[in-house]
């Protein structure tokens, strides 16, 4: 018999269940009854399309007034979502990143939440401490139009920036536009693809070793197993380029970092995704994120014609040769 203690307010839990932490257990919770679709080699049916969407408001980290609280209360929740919906409204006034930035109809909003971050493990909803390893490669990472560092060529933006990969955690992390993840099935095969930055995934579930250790790539190399109704996915093979945050952002992984991904149908319209970073040359402890994929199958996978139109890279550049003629900082 598994033991889970949880509080009154079912906001924290004490004990692993089924292979996951009882924080992770608690999000996206199998509603009653339900009964995993199956395709038709007997696989549980995940095909359709999942944005992240509905999770967007809710941050990575927990904020200090929540403590180890994973979701909040009712009161809480009503004062969030009145400062949500002033927020909204400048944005869509003053566009999402300022006058420079993309317009505010770009942005999709998705629903308010109870929960309180992205991270569930630790239980302070944080991320561990670094290495020194993991600082030092922080430190050297370019931040691109985030930063204050001299934009003299491509290699001084991120990633993202360049229209090149945002990672495998940071594609499936909510972020305000693009956040579609369209998953197809195949026996013994799985394909993920991603909306920004057209960003695709091929994981065999077939049980063959992964690449060999020499050979590296941002989204890592997947492979797939069924553990009964969950899909576990574990990608080795990393490049240190791209970070684990929102969009590839925040401190780039060591090459040796292991992602496990578990993709849980709960019910008709929702999948619970937990990813479990394992990166001990960068974190001084794993740490686990989790929230539920919404199905939205009137949901539009655009086009990401990202470098077609990337005109961003050029006009920051040519900006910096304009400030720097004009002799200012």
């Amino acid at each position: 018999m598994v033991l889970v203690v949880v509080l009154v307010n079912k906001t924290t839990a004490t004990a692993p269940v089924g292979g996951i932490s009882a924080a992770a257990a608690l999000v996206a919770q199998k509603a009653p009854g339900f009964v995993t679709p199956r395709t038709p080699w007997g696989d549980p049916d995940l095909n359709g399309i999942w944005p992240s969407i509905d999770m967007v408001r809710v941050p990575m980290q927990r904020p200090a007034i929540y403590g180890s609280r994973l979701f909040m209360t009712a009161l809480e929740h009503g004062v969030l979502e009145k400062q949500e919906q002033e927020r909204i409204v400048q944005m869509a006034n003053e566009g999402a990143g300022g006058a420079t930035g993309a317009p505010g109809h770009w942005v999709e909003w998705g629903k308010s939440q109870r929960q309180t971050s992205l991270i569930v493990d630790p239980p302070d909803g944080h991320l561990p401490a670094l290495t020194p390893a993991g600082q030092a490669r922080a430190a050297a990472a370019p931040r691109g139009t985030m930063g204050a560092a001299p934009l003299n060529g491509p290699e001084d933006f991120t990633m993202w920036e360049r229209c090149l990969s945002r990672g495998a955690l940071g594609s499936t992390l909510p972020v305000l536009y693009n956040s579609g993840i369209d998953i197809t099935q195949g026996p013994e095969v799985i394909a993920i693809r991603y909306e920004m930055v057209h960003d695709q995934r091929i994981i065999p579930l077939d049980g063959r070793p992964h690449l060999a250790a020499s050979i590296r790539q941002y989204m890592g190399d997947a492979r797939g197993r069924w553990e009964g109704d969950t899909l576990v996915v574990e990608t080795t093979n990393f490049t240190d380029r791209i970070g684990v945050g929102l969009s590839g952002g925040g401190t780039p992984n060591s090459p040796s970092m292991r992602l496990v991904e578990r993709f849980t149908r709960t019910s008709k319209d929702t999948i619970r995704y937990i990813a479990t970073v394992d990166d001990p040359e960068t974190w001084t402890a794993p740490w686990t994120v989790a929230f539920p994929l919404t199905r939205m199958p009137e949901y539009g996978m655009f086009e990401y014609a990202c470098h077609e139109g990337n005109y961003g890279l050029r006009n920051a550049l040519s900006g910096s040769r304009a400030v720097e003629q004009l002799g200012e900082p």
